[in-house]
C-alpha cells in the first residue's frame, strides 16, 4: 500500500498457515525497486503536512484506531493472529490488546514529552520545538508479534515522522490488516507505506540521502548487517540516521533452593511452551539446585503429557505451530544435536516433531551437563528449554556463570523466598537482562509496566512501550525569544 493505494506487481509471495501449512492465507504482493522508490517519494512528500498537524490531531487517529481494533475489528483480527501466528486464543488476544496499548500509551508519551520544556530567564522566553526526525523511517517488524508489527511504524509516526513499513513475510496478513485499519482510522496517504520486499532491495532505502531512521526488531545478524550497511553510508545522509534494535534473547531461570517447585515448573511451561518458544523473552536455559530437580522434573514431565499440540481453532491445545519450514528444520538441528552428544545431553521430555500438516514440535526440555554448551548460549526461538542442575552451596557461582554464558542480555528471571537471594541476584545479574523478574516467568511484559527490551546483543534497550523510545524519534530544537533586546554592544563593566 503506497500512498494510500494498493499495488500489485507480478512478484507474489504465498503467506500459509503454520498449523495448515496448505491452507494459503494471502498472495501478497512484494515490492521491487520501482514501487519502493515511489513509496519514498510518497512518505517524503507527506511529511510537511504531517509533521506540522497538531500533536492532538494525530494522536486522535491512533486512539480512533485503538478503539476500533478493541470494539468491532476485534474477533477478525484475533482469528488473523491466530491462523497467521498460530497463537492459541489467550496468546491471540493479549497479542491484539497489546497493540491497543501501545497505541493508547504512545498517545499519551508523545504529550507528557511535548509538555517537557526549559526554564525561563529575565527577560527571555524558552521552548522546546520537538521536531520529527528530517527523513524517512524504516520500520522492520518480527513475525512472531502482532502489536511489535504494528507498533514498529507508528510510534515514530505518532510524533510526526513518516514511514516505510517493511513486514515480516511469513506474517504480511495479519500486518496488512493493521495497515487497512489505520487508514480506516485517518491516517493520511503517504505517511506510512507498506511495502513488503526482498533483502536484496534494502539499499534501496539505506542509500537515500533522506534515511533518517530504523525501527527493527529481528535476529542479532540481521540488526549487525543492517548497521554495517548505514555505517557505510554516513556520508551521503542529511542527518545520522537513528538506530533502534531489538534482537534475540537466551532467557534464563535461576531458581534458589527454597523456591517453590511448583511455580518453578509452572514457569518453564508457560515461559518456554508459549506460542512454541518463539518470543526473544521465552526461557530457554534453566538452573535448578539439586534439592528441587527431582520435584520440578516429575511436574515438567507430568504436566507436558497434558500439553496438547495443534491447530489453534481446537481449543483444546495449547500450543500450535512453529512459523515456516525453515524455523522447524532449525529447531530440528538442535534436538538432533543433543541425540549426537549424549555424553552432554539428555532428553527429559519431548524431541518428536511432526511436519505432515503443519510445522509442528513437542515441547522438549534437555538436560546438559555443560553449563556453557551450545544448547545454553544459541538462541533456538523454538519449544526447547535446556536445564543445569547445580549444587546448592554454588548459588552465588551458577549466578555468575548466568550472566557470563550468553551474549544476550534480555529477560532473566529468579525464583526464590530468601530476600538475601533475591538481592544478591539483583547484584549479579544487573546486566544480564533488560527485563528482570522476580518469582515470575521472564515473558509477559506489560505496556508502560515493564517497558520492554535489552542490551548486549540483544539491541539498544530504547524500551517498547515507554516514553523513552519516542524520544529517539525526535529531534529537539531550542528555541529562546529575547523579550526586551539589549540596544548597546558595550558590557557594563565598560559604561
Amino acid at each position: 500500500m503506497i500512498n494510500g493505494k494498493k499495488v500489485h506487481t507480478d512478484e507474489k509471495f504465498e503467506v500459509r498457515c503454520p498449523h495448515n501449512h496448505g491452507k494459503i492465507l494471502a498472495r501478497a504482493s512484494l515490492a521491487g525497486e520501482e514501487e519502493i522508490e515511489k513509496a519514498i517519494e510518497a512518505a517524503l512528500n507527506a511529511h510537511e503536512k504531517w509533521s506540522n498537524m497538531g500533536w492532538y490531531h494525530r494522536a486522535a487517529i491512533f486512539m480512533k484506531a485503538a478503539d476500533m481494533l478493541s470494539g468491532p475489528y476485534r474477533f477478525r483480527h484475533v482469528a488473523a493472529i491466530m491462523l497467521n501466528l498460530s497463537k492459541n486464543p489467550y496468546e491471540a488476544e493479549i497479542d491484539l490488546a497489546e497493540l491497543i496499548d501501545f497505541w493508547r500509551f504512545n498517545a499519551y508519551y508523545m504529550r507528557f514529552i511535548y509538555e517537557q520544556q526549559p526554564e525561563q530567564g529575565k527577560m527571555e522566553m524558552n521552548r522546546i520545538d520537538w521536531r520529527p526526525l528530517e527523513g524517512l523511517i524504516l520500520a522492520i517488524p518480527p513475525f512472531n508479534f502482532y502489536s511489535i508489527g504494528g507498533n514498529l511504524p507508528t510510534a515514530p509516526a505518532i510524533v510526526g515522522n513518516v514511514v516505510l513499513w517493511k513486514p515480516s513475510r511469513s506474517v504480511i496478513f495479519a500486518n496488512y490488516l493493521i495497515m487497512e485499519l489505520l487508514m480506516e482510522a485517518g491516517l493520511p496517504a503517504g505517511v506510512i507505506n507498506f511495502v513488503p520486499f526482498s533483502r536484496r532491495y534494502i539499499d534501496v532505502v539505506l542509500r537515500n540521502p533522506d534515511f533518517a531512521g530504523l525501527h527493527f526488531t529481528g535476529s542479532y545478524e540481521s540488526l549487525v548487517s543492517l548497521w554495517k550497511r548505514i555505517s557505510e553510508n554516513l556520508e551521503i545522509y542529511r542527518n545520522f540516521p537513528r538506530i533502534v534494535g531489538e534482537t534475540g534473547g537466551k532467557d534464563f531461570i535461576v531458581a534458589y533452593p527454597d523456591a517453590n517447585p511448583k511455580e518453578v515448573a509452572t514457569a518453564i511451561l508457560r515461559g518456554g511452551f508459549e506460542l512454541q518458544g518463539q518470543k526473544c523473552s521465552a526461557v530457554s536455559r534453566v538452573y535448578i539446585p539439586e534439592n528441587l530437580w527431582d520435584r520440578v522434573k516429575n511436574i515438567l514431565i507430568t504436566e507436558l503429557k497434558n500439553m496438547k499440540v495443534g491447530a489453534v481453532e481446537d481449543f483444546e491445545n495449547f500450543m500450535g505451530a512453529l512459523i515456516t519450514k525453515d524455523a522447524l528444520d532449525k529447531a530440528i538441528s538442535y534436538i538432533e544435536y543433543a541425540r549426537e552428544h549424549p555424553e552432554e545431553y539428555e532428553i527429559v521430555y519431548g524431541g518428536g516433531y511432526d511436519e505432515s500438516t503443519g510445522w509442528f514440535m513437542e515441547p522438549t526440555v534437555i538436560r546438559t551437563s555443560n553449563p556453557y554448551g551450545k544448547l545454553m548460549q544459541e538462541e533456538i526461538f523454538a519449544p526447547v528449554v535446556t536445564v543445569y542442575v547445580y549444587s546448592a552451596e554454588e548459588y552465588e557461582k551458577i549466578l555468575k556463570m548466568c550472566g557470563e554464558t550468553s551474549s544476550y542480555a534480555l529477560t532473566g528471571s529468579i525464583f526464590a523466598k530468601n530476600r538475601e537471594a533475591i538481592t544478591l541476584a539483583e547484584k549479579k545479574l544487573r546486566y544480564a537482562a533488560g527485563n528482570f523478574y522476580i518469582n515470575d516467568k521472564p515473558t509477559g511484559a506489560v505496556v508502560s509496566r515493564q517497558p520492554f527490551g535489552g542490551a548486549r546483543h540483544s539491541g539498544t534497550d530504547d524500551k517498547a512501550g515507554f516514553w523513552l523510545n519516542l524520544l529517539r524519534w525526535l529531534s529537539p530544537r531550542t528555541i529562546k525569544e529575547t523579550t526586551v533586546p539589549p540596544a548597546r554592544w558595550e558590557r557594563p563593566f565598560m559604561f
